[in-house]
């Protein structure tokens, strides 16, 4: 396979999976508010936290309210992590690519790129907007179900799977972090209000809550969560299967031993961690997952050495 065809599969990959998350992330944040009184601090801002987008936010808006932030996250060209931005990027990717995938898988990016922009012309706000993201999040699922039914396991296949799980892999750490620093007590005389409550919002915005449920069945604590949302074998939007995911389809490719080092230290590093001291200490946890996230980096970076970097 030509490394640019490669690279475009597996960028398609990667904001498809970005589109979704996002969608995801806005949808339980929305129903999370409505579950708080208001003078709960709780609100829009945590949400460009998560994406790591506070620079380009606040240099093209004044405040962090929920018009602005649903503007920004969803139909800001300006922001390429958008909802717009990331489908009209995987669409582009694919275009570029049609003649290797099924049809069907881009016929359905198209019209879902020319309807969510058609959305975002006419404007997102508290009355089309649970509408708007959920046929963002169900055409996303659409899509993942044509290449699990329709793909064949090739190499594009493999490259697709190794965009998705590392964007998935990235998020979950994201919301982990930014989420924990406000619910993880310092000290047990600081456990807060609703804290149940915002941890569910976490699982939530992960599809994991029934999972949760099902494999831990106790009540939703921190504590749980961490270990769940990190290190769960199983689970599909846990960090260590994603990871796990990696390994078994890289070895469909060629060259992929150093790739596969850097996943398989990751691994480790993740597997090693203790959570329940990571719990008990947010700093800590601030500090290990930054590690985290700087080890996809570097799994990016392998990826994009060993197989995009070369001349054809």
């Amino acid at each position: 396979m030509l490394s640019r065809v490669a690279e475009n599969i597996y960028w398609l990959a990667r904001y498809l999976e970005r589109a979704e998350d996002t969608a995801r992330l806005i949808s339980v944040n929305s129903h999370l508010l409505l579950d708080f009184p208001r003078a709960t601090s709780l609100g829009w801002d945590s949400l460009v936290n998560i994406t790591g987008s506070e620079a380009i936010f606040d240099k093209h808006y004044d405040k962090r309210d929920e018009t602005s932030v649903l503007n920004f996250l969803c139909g800001d060209r300006r922001y390429g992590g958008s909802i717009i931005s990331s489908l009209a990027a995987a669409r582009e990717n694919l275009r570029t690519t049609r003649d290797i995938m099924p049809r069907e898988i881009w016929e359905e990016i198209n019209q879902l790129y020319l309807d969510t922009d058609k959305q975002v012309q006419a404007g997102i706000n508290s009355r089309n907007r649970d509408n708007f993201l959920k046929r963002v999040i169900r055409s996303c699922q659409t899509v993942t179900g044509l290449i699990e039914g329709s793909l064949s396991y090739t190499q594009v296949r493999t490259f697709l799977l190794l965009g998705r799980h590392l964007e998935r892999a990235d998020m979950t750490t994201r919301i982990i972090d930014v989420r924990s620093a406000n619910l993880l007590p310092r000290s047990p005389e600081e456990l807060t209000p609703f804290e149940n409550l915002q941890w569910m919002s976490v699982l939530k915005s992960l599809t994991g809550y029934q999972m949760y449920r099902q494999q831990v069945r106790l009540r939703v604590k921190g504590p749980d969560v961490l270990r769940f949302l990190l290190q769960d074998k199983a689970f599909p939007r846990a960090v260590a299967c994603s990871l796990r995911e990696m390994v078994q389809v890289l070895e469909a490719l060629p060259r992929h031993e150093r790739v596969q080092q850097v996943v398989d230290d990751l691994v480790k590093l993740l597997i090693a961690a203790d959570v329940e001291s990571l719990a008990a200490e947010p700093e800590q946890l601030h500090l290990f997952v930054d590690e985290l996230q700087i080890g996809f980096n570097q799994v990016h970076g392998a990826i994009a050495e060993n197989y995009f970097g070369a001349t054809d």
